[in-house]
């Protein structure tokens, strides 16, 4: 029987703030009819406005969803309701029925597309063409590199203190797009935000990863391939599932999914997924996007194990992750918090992986026996001997109470980031091994 999920899960599936809302009015039974799930799927019909019902079905593996009402969002409020209604009253929805004539039609449909996918061949490459579009590329990438070092020289050369005779970075950043280097734009935009004690710093480090930019073919292979993933090369899921996978129990850690509602840039949703091996003891980062109105389908809960190939995107600190072939459904971690470090370790954590990539603002870190303190320089978290910043552009206010709540002044594991501005705490094991998100909005 597929494992429920959790009214946090469920929710975080929404694609805004009032898809929520609007979803737990639909979370009771009164409102539907003819509901059921074989443990691959639910379905059921939803009494609205009309004199039909409208009919919902969610494949649950990818999640999948089918709704025959009018909304763009996806998943519509009336999936989301069902799921709620299938998560929180397991009596609502019966198990072992068999799907209705409608559902079923829609789940063989995606099922038979989802074969003929796979056995389609894929378009023949010309190696030829391929070769002289990478080419043609990586010249246009070094003539922007070049570019982007002469206007940081120019600014530090005419001072940092005063930025108004320089102009903002906004049309750097649009010749960067059109050197197709769009890594480089985005952080040449972040820097008419950053603040005058850090802007050198940021100078420095942009400055060293557009002179890497131009010399990519003397760089050791791992950190050529990082630098390239920082510039805005990126790597084909399809191709990297071809290559080398690392099959292990993956446990999710945490998860966050941004922007917020209200974010500045709304247009795309991001969702990232933190794992950890159970037998390599590796971190992965899976990510995945959503666009207007939809949110991102990739969706594991936390404190559950998946059984799966991950294959890693090039570089030499590899986290990033492509989920491949899962072999089962998810199941619950074993009882109890996962294994941690203490904070002194966490901080050598990170230094070993900022030695291999310059540019890594992070490290995905289980911190263990820690407790959250706030104090007149901020939170923090302690374990006693050595304490940990938390970083607050990282985490809301009301996430640091709650863990404080979870926490009650005793000791617990959490799982973050960890990294030159502090902790970004995303999940919290409670008193009882039940890990609590800390990101949920």
């Amino acid at each position: 029987m597929e494992e429920r999920w959790s009214t946090e899960h469920v929710l975080s599936l929404a694609p805004d703030a009032a898809s929520r809302k609007a979803a737990g009015k639909l979370s009771t039974s009164a409102p539907w009819s003819a509901t059921g799930t074989d443990g691959g799927a639910v379905w059921g019909e939803c009494r609205g406005s009309g004199s039909t019902p409208y009919r919902t079905v969610v494949e649950l593996a990818t999640p999948a969803y089918r709704c025959s009402c009018p909304s763009r969002k996806f998943p519509c409020k009336h999936a989301l309701g069902l799921l709620l209604l299938w998560s929180g009253s397991p009596g609502a929805v019966p198990d072992g029925a068999e799907p209705a004539d409608w559902a079923a039609d829609w789940l063989t449909e995606r099922q038979e597309r989802s074969e003929q996918r796979a056995e389609r061949a894929p378009a023949p490459v010309d190696p030829a063409a391929a070769r002289r579009r990478a080419e043609k590329r990586s010249a246009r990438v070094a003539a922007g590199a070049a570019e982007l070092r002469l206007q940081l020289a120019d600014r530090v050369r005419h001072g940092l203190a005063d930025r108004s005779t320089a102009g903002p970075w906004e049309e750097v950043a649009a010749r960067m797009v059109d050197a197709q280097a769009p890594g480089l734009a985005t952080r040449v935009r972040e820097l008419d935000a950053v603040s005058q004690p850090g802007l050198l710093e940021e100078y420095a480090m942009l400055h060293l990863l557009a002179t890497a930019a131009t010399r990519l073919d003397e760089l050791p292979a791992p950190l050529a391939a990082t630098v390239r993933a920082r510039v805005g090369y990126t790597t084909d899921t399809a191709e990297l599932l071809a290559g080398p996978t690392v099959r292990d129990r993956w446990q999710v850690l945490g998860s966050r999914t941004s922007p917020m509602d209200g974010g500045a840039d709304e247009r795309l949703t991001t969702r990232r997924l933190w794992l950890r091996g159970a037998k390599t003891g590796r971190p992965a980062l899976l990510i995945a996007f959503g666009r207007p109105g939809q949110a991102p389908e990739l969706a594991l809960p936390t404190g559950l194990v998946v059984e799966a190939e991950l294959a890693y995107h090039p570089g030499a600190r590899p986290l990033r992750a492509a989920l491949g072939t899962r072999y089962g459904a998810p199941e619950p971690a074993p009882a109890g918090p996962p294994a941690g470090l203490s904070v002194a370790e966490a901080v050598a954590g990170y230094g070993t992986a900022v030695a291999d990539d310059p540019w890594l603002d992070a490290w995905p870190t289980v911190l263990t026996g820690v407790v959250p303190v706030l104090s007149p320089e901020g939170w923090h978290l302690t374990d006693g001997r050595h304490s940990a910043p938390v970083h607050r552009g990282a985490v809301t206010e009301a996430a640091l109470w709650r863990l404080a709540a979870v926490s009650t002044g005793r000791p617990l594991t959490v799982f973050g980031e960890h990294g030159h501005r502090g902790f970004a705490p995303v999940t919290a094991w409670d008193g009882d091994g039940r890990p609590i998100g800390l990101t949920t909005p």
